[in-house]
């Protein structure tokens, strides 16, 4: 297992979202996991899940996976229009502490693009239009990032820390689909947030409830 460079979020490391879904294919049993990122997950480095640990070849700690049980963590939905509207107001586009990010980043002409703008009731919100190449990894990337902006401000960082989410279907390849996200609370540094996932049809794709730390 390889968390191939690409798909980075930090720059050095791998996007969250993305990793959370390799992990989740490789662990064992069935059903929605919970992946916990334990340190930045390293690029083009031979990883192996034995027992729900994700270990390196020195044998460091990269993340735990476990059985998450019922993901009630649905973020009401918007039309494609107001996704559009939404992402034009996206604060990365003027500040971005990860701008080369796979999922968010706008330095990326090969990543994801999702960029997730405020609503008025404070929720994000973004278009995605899903890549020639689609897997579970795919929707638990997309599921990321639009989380994060529901509480990420200027100067004020956060990383994934943790993550759990249900795939109920994969998107075709170009489908115009939309994501949202909600901050449920803070915590310190932590912050609980949930995304959810819609293709053309308005048909539920994905949720994931996630913790955010600040940096």
């Amino acid at each position: 297992m390889r968390i191939e460079s690409r798909y980075n979020g930090p720059a050095g490391s791998g996007n969250g979202g993305w990793s959370a879904g390799i992990f989740a294919a490789e662990a064992d049993g069935s059903g929605p996991v919970e992946v916990t990122l334990r340190r930045p997950p390293p690029l083009e480095t031979e990883l192996t899940v034995v027992g729900g640990e994700v270990r390196d070849p020195a044998g460091e700690l990269v993340a735990e996976v476990r059985p998450a049980g019922v993901i009630d963590a649905v973020v009401p939905p918007v039309d494609l229009e107001t996704a559009v509207a939404a992402a034009a107001r996206y604060p990365g586009l003027v500040e971005h502490p990860f701008p080369s990010c796979y999922v968010c980043g706008p330095q990326r002409a090969d990543g994801l693009r999702i960029f997730p703008g405020r609503l008025p009731d404070g929720r994000t919100a973004a278009p995605f239009r899903a890549p020639a190449q689609v897997s579970a990894a795919t929707v638990w990337a997309a599921l990321d990032c639009p989380g994060g902006w529901a509480v990420l401000t200027p100067g004020r960082p956060y990383l994934l820390g943790r993550i759990a989410a249900v795939v109920e279907a994969l998107p075709g390849a170009g489908d115009e689909c939309v994501v949202t996200g909600a901050l449920l609370r803070v915590d310190g540094r932590k912050a609980l947030v949930h995304t959810s996932l819609y293709g053309p049809d308005g048909s539920l794709l994905g949720a994931a409830r996630a913790t955010w730390i600040a940096c």
